[in-house]
């Protein structure tokens, strides 16, 4: 092995993806060690870092070309030790200068300072927070100012970062390419328009209302209503997730589905104010789109939006149909099972889409239309490849006895479905049809049934949810 040339140890030790494989090698001789530490890119640290100042500079040492890093003080408690601070921050932009991706996650010690520290990292290029709840806006803005190469930014659970003047500021610089903002309480639907021409750049958004928060507000003054009705430019936007938005006709983020010409990628989750009319002009020019997930709210009584048609119906399931001819995976689920008679999707305009697309991945939560005569329908599907059923309680052994004719079928799911049993899984025993089988919290199903039903069977069953 001493023999070997720098570039040969270097491709074995590319081969070692786990930390510990990695660790092990590097002890294993004073040359490996030595590589080791010089092609070292990644870090991932947090509740073990003691003292955590000290010990990131002995890190940030040891390993000199280090680009991604990653600190992370989940179920962090006081008797583990101080955490990293803002001195620890300026520990790793002045010993760590070749960060491009940083992960701050649980830092709840870091402040304003400790950020403005990372603006002289020159190429960060992404930036993740997730619950920092003692940085503002301030912190953001001077993180905007100092990093003009940083084109990923996300912000999950940043409950001070109530000013907006970043997102303005970005709007100028036009170099964001990914932007993901989560239950930022400051931060709503009509902060959004403040990236004006950075709307070009963007390539993947996610958007989510902290809906606890939201539900406390009075709706008689949105902010949606500061959008102008206009164009919104967005045609490099891939990836698009929106979560608890409100969607007012002709505003904000309706302009923007109705402009995603390039869009991969979809997902609404608890959105009200979505009418077909969107749904039927976004698919109408997004001619790429791969996946959509669907989460309908059945909450229709927000006092403003009364006027508004707010529920989805099979003119949206028919233009998909006719418009996603390489639709791959597509997900449905209503939030409350218990009011059926406010669903609009039917059985034929689920059927209808499956059999002129080619979704290899579906999934069905809470969609009380469908049953043995979808899952017969299911069996002309020659892509499916993946089929996953949560509280589908019209689903009985009938239908599931059918599953051994569906032509592609590999993965099957089943949560919390009354009707099927031990006698739906007897025809899949035995026949290899399956790779993988996951069954939780299916009451009339056992262990016994489901073994051997697919090469890898998952069973899990917690009934608490009937209760």
């Amino acid at each position: 092995m001493d023999e070997l040339p720098d570039h040969l140890v270097w491709d074995i030790l590319n081969k070692l993806h786990t930390t510990n494989d990695r660790n092990s090698v590097s002890l294993s001789c004073r040359r490996f060690y030595s590589l080791d530490n010089d092609q070292r890119y990644s870090l991932r640290i947090g509740c073990g870092l003691v003292p955590a100042t000290d010990a990131l500079l002995s890190l940030c040492r040891r390993f000199p070309n280090l680009s991604k890093v990653e600190i992370i003080y989940s179920g962090w408690m006081s008797k583990l030790g101080k955490q990293l601070d803002d001195q620890g921050l300026l520990v790793l932009t002045t010993n760590c200068l070749s960060l491009t991706d940083l992960t701050l996650s649980y830092c709840t010690f870091i402040t304003d300072v400790g950020i403005r520290h990372l603006s002289s990292c020159l190429e960060l290029s992404s930036l993740k927070l997730n619950f920092a709840p003692r940085i503002t806006g301030c912190g953001v803005l001077s993180l905007a100012v100092g990093c003009k190469k940083l084109r990923r930014l996300h912000l999950i659970r940043c409950l001070n970062v109530a000013s907006v003047e970043w997102l303005e500021y970005f709007g100028k610089l036009e170099t964001l390419e990914e932007l993901c903002i989560k239950n930022c309480r400051a931060i709503g639907e009509g902060d959004l328009i403040k990236l004006r021409n950075s709307w070009r750049k963007l390539t993947s958004l996610q958007f989510e209302v902290d809906a606890n928060y939201r539900y406390m507000k009075v709706y008689d003054q949105l902010d949606v209503e500061r959008w102008p009705k206009q164009l919104v430019p967005c045609d490099s936007l891939v990836e698009l997730s929106l979560g608890n938005c409100i969607i007012a006709p002709g505003r904000g983020l309706a302009c923007v589905l109705r402009n995603c010409k390039n869009l991969e990628k979809l997902h609404l989750d608890m959105c009200t104010g979505v009418s077909d009319s969107d749904i039927i002009a976004l698919v109408q020019k997004a001619k790429h789109l791969r996946s959509i997930s669907l989460r309908v709210p059945s909450d229709f009584t927000l006092p403003l939006l009364n006027n508004i048609t707010l529920r989805l119906t099979d003119e949206s399931l028919s233009a998909i149909a006719q418009h996603c001819s390489k639709l791959e995976s597509f997900k449905i689920s209503f939030s409350d099972g218990e009011f059926p008679s406010l669903f609009s999707f039917t059985l034929q305009g689920i059927i209808n889409l499956i059999q002129k697309c080619p979704v290899r991945e579906l999934s069905l939560d809470h969609v009380c239309v469908f049953n043995d005569m979808g899952m017969e329908a299911l069996c002309s599907a020659q892509n499916l490849e993946i089929l996953e059923l949560v509280q589908c309680q019209e689903v009985s052994d009938e239908g599931l006895i059918l599953v051994s004719q569906f032509p592609s079928l590999s993965v099957l799911k089943l949560s919390k479905c009354l009707g099927v049993t031990d006698d739906g899984m007897r025809p899949l025993v035995g026949s290899h049809k399956l790779e993988l089988l996951v069954v939780e919290d299916c009451p009339q199903v056992s262990r016994r049934g489901v073994h051997g039903a697919a090469t890898s069977v998952s069973f899990k069953q917690d009934l608490s949810w009937m209760y």
